[in-house]
């Protein structure tokens, strides 16, 4: 019987398939990390406040880079190159969702409007994000292998989204709610489309790799359709609403130290 659990067991058990896996999410968040690096360097003056937390937003986001390289080196394993179809940070910059990078390599300080922009792209993708860790944390949360990086990562990804939450609804209160609404609104629509399509590339290269069956092929890309459907009728609204998190200043401190795992 086909389940997330036994999915990723399968994925996991295989050098290949984990080597693969390990360095498109090594990849994506170190992406992150250089981008919110960029931001914190680039944040207008009106703004200065927020700089210490998008520094610390892209800390983490190193970290967890850092973390899947060690879980490969841990393995005797290196990274592969990432295919450009898995690449979910590089597709939706091209999609013009979040800050582009022409932006962020110039010395331009960035306007409150694009800081607006940049909390509003985060509230979605981190979304995506903390479902993915809870997914992983609630089925191997006690793995001997992986375990620890999965509570790390998944707390990590919780304080990501609080931090999004309270930050927006701060600036909602401050007249941008309507600004915020529309971009959070062509984030989210922009997000499941390329989630969607990452995923059914990703599942092609595991397929490949561990010889799945053409069935069980079909049936996995049913499955990601069937959610991209779920998510285009309606889901998308829980990646835009706001509310005040029970976790206050998430990344008001300093970022924790990536622990050994190799």
């Amino acid at each position: 019987m086909l389940s997330a659990k036994s999915l990723f067991q399968e994925i996991l058990d295989n050098d290949e398939s984990f080597r693969l896996f390990c360095s498109i999410a090594a990849s994506g968040e170190s992406q992150g990390g250089w981008e919110n690096a960029r931001i914190a360097a680039l944040v207008p003056a009106s703004e200065r406040d927020l700089a210490p937390k998008i520094t610390r937003h892209g800390a983490d986001e190193d970290k967890h880079g850092r973390i899947f390289n060690a879980l490969m080196k841990k393995r005797g394993l290196e990274p592969v190159d990432v295919p450009p179809a898995t690449d979910y940070t590089m597709l939706l910059e091209r999609a013009g969702i979040g800050l582009a990078h022409e932006k962020l390599k110039s010395d331009q300080a960035l306007t409150r409007q694009d800081i607006i922009t940049y909390l509003a792209h985060s509230r979605v993708t981190e979304q995506r994000a903390a479902e993915q860790m809870e997914m992983l944390r609630s089925r191997f949360s006690d793995h001997p292998d992986i375990g620890r990086a999965v509570r790390m990562i998944s707390q990590d990804e919780d304080n990501h989204l609080a931090y999004c939450h309270e930050e927006l609804l701060r600036y909602a209160d401050a007249g941008h709610g309507r600004a915020i609404q529309r971009t959070l609104r062509a984030c989210a629509l922009a997000e499941i489309r390329i989630y969607r399509d990452v995923s059914l590339a990703v599942m092609a290269h595991m397929g490949h790799v561990l010889g799945w069956s053409r069935p069980k092929a079909a049936v996995l890309a049913l499955g990601i359709h069937a959610v991209y459907l779920y998510e285009r009728l309606g889901g998308w609204r829980r990646m835009v609403s706001l509310r005040m998190p029970d976790r206050r200043d998430a990344l008001g401190g300093s970022a924790g130290a990536a622990p050994e795992f190799a």
